[in-house]
């Protein structure tokens, strides 16, 4: 495997990795964070797989303020006793235990916390007859190639070359996120086997807000707030993509209300952004006195500051990474597909962000500490001298 491949496989395990592990503390906090824009126009019974933890809960309450009644399927593990009165839940788990699900009708399953194949299929043998449609919630980390711009969902698909996908296990998932793609790739196949015509698959990137526990994006609310220099990566016309968990669930809800199946690459938001922009628009949004200086990727290389997880949301745009961040997202916004502001985003964030424990708060789970960026800073001020 080449070493640009390795680094893309790397960086897309961890573009979506938090979407279904459930590590959100204190989601009653989230509650003022759900909108409702009217009631829908036929009531579903609808079944979430998951629905405790990062998108699960948005989707919940959208579902139910639209007048959808709401059973979620999980152990009941995280966060037990936040789920809205209303929303039925189930207790369960996706490695063997699936009786509560049995003897059940549904007109939709929507099943986000999944990465094994066997997952689907195994949910799928039960509720095969027994719903109308499946959404699958995938993620653009199926995509084995992003040295193209623009890329649509016809892009090409990574592929497993392990024994058998049917035995891989959250530990040795775990192991080995590399993969993650791949693994998610057979899980959408298991998906469009199992309910040929009536599958949805959503692809969203990287997916930011109220109650991330990865702080790839709270990383530059919390930094940018505190004002002074802050180091920024690469160029400010360097492109990011990312979605609220907000707007991914509500058009989740919404695709299911229009009965709409097929594959979509979910992220944003509808224009090109760019890094100056984000960092302008978080730095208004929490009226900070910061100032940004610009170190090209080069630098930060030899610095050993790492794209993504050192400088969250950045990767360079360039050779095999280029379309990292210029996904073609234009049949979903098509079908719909909305964003909130980067200043609602970062505003509410950081309401939720600041509300964690203290201890949570010292210590983020992304980007820089004070001291090591103020190292960098030093020594790209020592450079340019």
């Amino acid at each position: 495997m080449s070493t640009s491949r390795r680094k893309f496989l790397k960086l897309s395990a961890l573009a979506s990795g938090s979407v279904g592990l459930g590590l959100v503390p204190g989601m009653s906090a989230l509650s003022n964070s759900v909108s409702s824009s009217g009631m829908a126009p036929k009531p579903l019974q609808i079944l979430i797989l998951g629905g405790s933890g990062f998108t699960g809960p948005f989707q919940v309450k959208y579902a139910l303020s639209r007048g959808h009644k709401v059973t979620v399927f999980n152990r009941g593990k995280t966060h037990p006793g936040e789920l809205p009165k209303e929303a039925e839940q189930l207790i369960g788990d996706r490695n063997g235990q699936l009786d509560a699900l049995k003897n059940r009708k549904w007109d939709i399953c929507i099943d986000i916390p999944t990465t094994l194949p066997v997952w689907v299929r195994d949910a799928a043998q039960i509720l095969k007859g027994n719903i109308d449609r499946y959404v699958f919630i995938s993620t653009i980390s199926v995509f084995s190639d992003v040295s193209k711009v623009d890329m649509d969902e016809n892009g090409p698909l990574a592929e497993y070359k392990g024994a058998d996908a049917m035995k891989e296990t959250p530990e040795t998932f775990a192991a080995n996120r590399a993969l993650y793609g791949p693994l998610k790739v057979l899980s959408e196949k298991e998906a469009e086997k199992w309910f040929p015509g009536k599958a949805l698959i959503i692809r969203p990137g990287l997916i930011t807000g109220p109650g991330d526990e990865s702080d790839r994006f709270t990383y530059w609310p919390v930094r940018v707030a505190r004002g002074g220099e802050v180091l920024a990566p690469g160029t400010p016309n360097d492109p990011v993509q990312f979605i609220d968990a907000r707007d991914l669930a509500e058009w989740t809800i919404r695709m299911v209300e229009q009965g709409t199946v097929g594959t979509f690459n979910a992220t944003g938001p509808a224009y090109k952004l760019t890094m100056g922009k984000m960092l302008d628009e978080i730095k208004a949004a929490v009226k900070s006195n910061a100032t940004f200086t610009w170190a090209d990727a080069d630098f930060l290389r030899a610095q050993k500051v790492r794209a993504w997880s050192d400088m969250p949301t950045w990767v360079p745009p360039r050779g095999d990474s280029i379309g990292f961040s210029q996904i073609n997202t234009q049949k979903a916004i098509s079908k719909g597909l909305t964003f909130r502001s980067i200043g609602d985003t970062t505003v509410v964030t950081l309401e939720w962000f600041r509300k964690q424990s203290a201890e949570r708060q010292a210590k983020l789970k992304a980007g820089l500490t004070a001291e090591r960026e103020a190292t960098v800073l030093a020594a790209w001020h020592a450079q340019q001298k």
